[in-house]
């Protein structure tokens, strides 16, 4: 695992547990988001990419969304080889709605954790979750 999957793992975490809370709790449309915020910063780690869209593709079979559901079998599919290849577009949420080459906007709050991420800071640690 590179040192960015590493720092970036329990930021990832965060945003898909924020997930589980929302969607446990019937704000379906919330623990979407919090999963696609999750997916912008797994983009760049492989593994992470590929976990966010596998959580993606579980809410989607949950939340009887077949449309979503195939989509994210498809970047499933796709996740590992791009960002091995650094072909990821920057801010992409992941969702099936979203041209999957397509970059978007970094919410200012995670273009800093990634930074941070990719910086190797000892600030990583001070940065909330």
């Amino acid at each position: 695992m590179s040192d960015f999957a590493t720092r970036i793992r329990p930021h990832v975490r965060a945003e898909l547990d924020i997930s589980i809370a929302a969607e446990r709790e019937g704000f379906a449309e919330l623990a979407f988001h919090h999963l696609e915020r999750a997916h912008i910063l797994a983009q760049a780690a492989a593994l992470q990419h590929v976990r966010v869209h596998w959580r993606m593709f579980s809410f989607a079979l949950r939340q009887r969304l077949p449309g979503e559901a195939f989509g994210q079998m498809l970047r499933m599919l796709l996740a590992v080889p791009l960002a091995i290849l650094g072909i990821v577009p920057a801010g992409n949420t992941g969702g099936s709605a979203a041209n999957g080459f397509l970059p978007m906007p970094v919410p200012a709050d995670l273009q800093r954790v990634i930074d941070t991420a990719r910086s190797g800071s000892d600030r990583s640690a001070e940065i909330e979750c």
